[in-house]
């Protein structure tokens, strides 16, 4: 099934278009929830296109790649799961999962396999609307302010948000948007522990919602950057509270020695200065004959004492 890409005017002057736009996927098996998102994602200014099932859904992806999927994970033949599997094997293309009321199970696989959001059914055309402009946005990088656009660094690790690509030890890593950008926040904030509930908040800009959604992505965040995802160096888990970033001890050192030479230079400055302040004083000797007069009287006098 497909729809058009944009709606008719009808003569009436064209509304503004939203600030992010793209070209939508959507697959779901069910024409009616299939044309109602269409028909709000086509208002939202989006180029939409529809398909039914998951072997269609792939072919399409790759013949013309999506800027976002939105995906149900109850298809025919190849279901939701396995189309994201495969859709995370070769691109990182956004994708919002479309899941049944209370089936949390396929949700947490779902966002395991790669899923960067999800909506539960029945759900409400416009939040989804609204769901699919967010993840846009945070994919192409537009909700990081100027001021904080600049590249990302701990030790092998580094973001460029302006280019919205990280590299680890020289290797590009492939994330998805949500990742890149729980990443990124947990870098400008080195050895701050965040709850759930706040990671929620500051990174998927969600009031409320299922915490376990971002247990899933430090788990894959995990995967992707620690040597043992088991006993994870960077990406910790600070107990009854959340997670914490904790900057490379790498950098830490760099900053202890540099430190160090700072100190050394500075004590041996110090000790230079002493030294030339000493050559350049002069020996210290009794200058005052007076003196010399009463210690030679002293001696006199106890001579005679003696002999008397």
């Amino acid at each position: 099934m497909s729809t058009p890409t944009r709606p008719s005017s009808g003569g009436r002057p064209a509304a503004a278009a939203p600030e992010v736009t793209g070209r939508i996927l959507v697959v779901d098996d069910d024409p009616t929830v299939a044309e109602v998102v269409a028909r709000y994602l086509v208002r939202d200014g989006h180029d939409v296109a529809c398909v039914a099932d998951g072997h269609r859904a792939l072919r399409h992806a790759r013949e013309n790649p999506p800027d976002l999927i939105v995906l149900d994970l109850m298809l025919p033949g190849m279901d939701g799961l396995e189309v994201c599997r495969r859709l995370r094997e070769t691109t990182a293309v956004p994708i919002v999962m479309l899941t049944a009321l209370g089936a949390e199970a396929d949700r947490l696989v779902g966002l395991a396999m790669g899923a960067d959001d999800y909506v539960t059914k029945p759900f409400s055309p416009r939040e989804l609307a609204l769901r699919v402009r967010s993840v846009l946005r945070r994919a192409r990088g537009a909700v990081i302010p100027t001021a904080q656009a600049r590249p990302l660094r701990d030790g092998d690790l580094k973001l460029d948000p302006n280019a919205h690509t990280a590299t680890l030890a020289g290797t590009p890593l492939t994330l998805t948007a949500r990742e890149y950008d729980l990443l990124a926040f947990l870098l400008r904030n080195p050895g701050r522990a965040f709850t759930r509930e706040q990671l929620l908040d500051h990174v998927w800009g969600w009031s409320f919602g299922d915490s376990a959604t971002v247990t899933v992505h430090v788990r894959r965040l995990r995967e992707k950057l620690e040597l043992d995802p088991a006993a994870p160096r960077r990406l910790v888990t600070v107990w009854g509270v959340g997670y914490r970033y904790d900057p490379s001890p790498t950098d830490t050192a760099s900053e202890d020695a540099e430190n160090t030479r700072t100190t050394h230079h500075e004590a041996d400055a110090t000790d230079s200065s002493d030294i030339a302040a000493k050559r350049a004083a002069p020996e210290a000797r009794p200058t005052d004959s007076a003196t010399g007069h009463e210690a030679d009287a002293g001696v006199r006098a106890k001579s005679v004492e003696g002999r008397t």
